[in-house]
């Protein structure tokens, strides 16, 4: 792989141009962080440099949603905490004790983007997230997520985790509003379980719900589905779908129907005739896809430093804790979790590019290896030395 460059980052031509108009954000985009760019004066220009909604959060525990709407940050309603809109962008706050004997309450901070929200919003989120860190005076450990590469940690907040189509620029319906009786949705169901990152031996199951473009190619093997079509709900079992995601799918379709009249629920399952019924929903010949397998990769440590006066972002030969510096920052790739770690003596500069740089990374790394969605959504962990999250020091193999 070619290594990353060594030099700060800048907005590309094509964003710049766009600047002036709502555009979908190119997720493949190396900088969000935004610090100094034409994007970061905008939102200073609009939401200003002191954020009411930061007054008195983190004061206590439990979590906290807001959604970016023009530049502005919106308090999301709580009876809608566990929904995401793909066309919009978040900010997460999860407040807790470390222990029952804490004296002081530790945070994980998370932005989520959805892949159709726009480059002001994508780059609002990024901003405020920065902003709401250090009005915590830096103690939070920072997420950034992209819709459907989500970490555990934050799909551990919800019992119920969907991701829906629509958003604030072009309006949407609540989630339980009543649909009309000629709609055609799809959507993938998966339960999730997976171990804390913040707690050793603590585990999180989640019921993932996606909504999906109604067509052949998101039909994969493995999951199971429920087609909403509004005067039926149908649901498809595939052959290795868990037991636990057969009967989460069969509790999504009957809350769909639940408050219609006369709308029935019709199961199928793989390897019946029937099954055939569903797959022609979405054309002839239509089938299965086939999962993806997962690479294995080795993991990777860098360090970014300007002790000599310039900057500079090298791979170190070994993956150990040992060459963790206080005067550093550091990445580590463990192939599924990029975690950035700032030391306690960092620099000003190595605070700011870090987290540019593990985006630059991914991009670069992700274009070396023929392209695929690794790069694009795998989630980026940014922590303070002495407020690292459980996951990080499993990464080096040593615990």
């Amino acid at each position: 792989m070619t290594e990353p460059s060594h030099q700060p980052l800048s907005l590309s031509p094509t964003t710049m141009a766009h600047l002036t108009k709502p555009t979908v954000y190119n997720i493949e985009d190396t900088n969000i962080a935004l610090l100094g760019s034409d994007l970061e004066k905008r939102v200073r220009e609009h939401a200003g440099d002191s954020e009411a909604a930061w007054d008195a959060t983190g004061s206590e525990e439990g979590l906290r949603i807001w959604r970016v709407e023009q530049f502005h940050i919106v308090a999301w309603p709580v009876e809608n905490y566990g929904s995401f809109y793909d066309g919009d962008s978040y900010i997460i706050l999860y407040t807790y004790k470390s222990s029952p004997e804490a004296k002081s309450l530790s945070y994980n901070l998370h932005f989520w983007l959805g892949q159709n929200t726009t480059l002001d919003e994508a780059g609002t989120a990024a901003y405020k997230t920065v902003e709401l860190d250090d009005h915590l005076n830096g103690k939070p450990v920072q997420f950034r997520e992209v819709q459907g590469s989500e970490s555990p940690q934050f799909l551990s907040y919800f019992p119920k985790f969907t991701s829906l189509k629509g958003g604030a620029a072009t309006g949407f319906h609540h989630v339980i509003d009543l649909p009309p009786l000629d709609i055609h949705k799809l959507y993938r169901v998966t339960f999730s379980r997976s171990p804390s990152t913040t707690t050793a031996g603590r585990f999180s199951s989640t019921l993932v719900v996606r909504e999906v473009d109604p067509i052949a190619k998101s039909l994969v093997a493995g999951d199971a589905y429920v087609l909403d079509k509004g005067f039926e709900v149908w649901q498809l079992n595939t052959k290795q779908s868990a037991g636990q995601e057969k009967y989460k799918a069969a509790e999504f379709a009957q809350s769909l129907a639940g408050w219609r009249k006369a709308c029935d629920v019709k199961v199928f399952d793989e390897g019946t005739s029937g099954v055939f019924q569903f797959l022609s929903e979405f054309g002839e010949s239509t089938g299965l896809l086939p999962q993806e397998a997962p690479v294995p990769r080795d993991a990777k440590l860098f360090k970014l430093s300007d002790a000599s006066g310039h900057v500079s972002f090298t791979r170190l030969a070994a993956v150990s804790r040992d060459l963790l510096a206080s005067e550093d920052a550091f990445l580590l790739d463990d192939s599924t979790v990029v975690y950035v770690w700032v030391g306690k003596r960092a620099s000003i500069l190595e605070r700011r590019l870090i987290v540019q740089y593990a985006q630059q990374y991914l991009n670069e790394d992700r274009q070396s290896h023929g392209g695929g969605r690794r790069g694009l959504g795998v989630p980026i962990v940014k922590m303070e030395e002495g407020n690292e999250v459980e996951g990080f020091f499993r990464a080096f193999g040593t615990e």
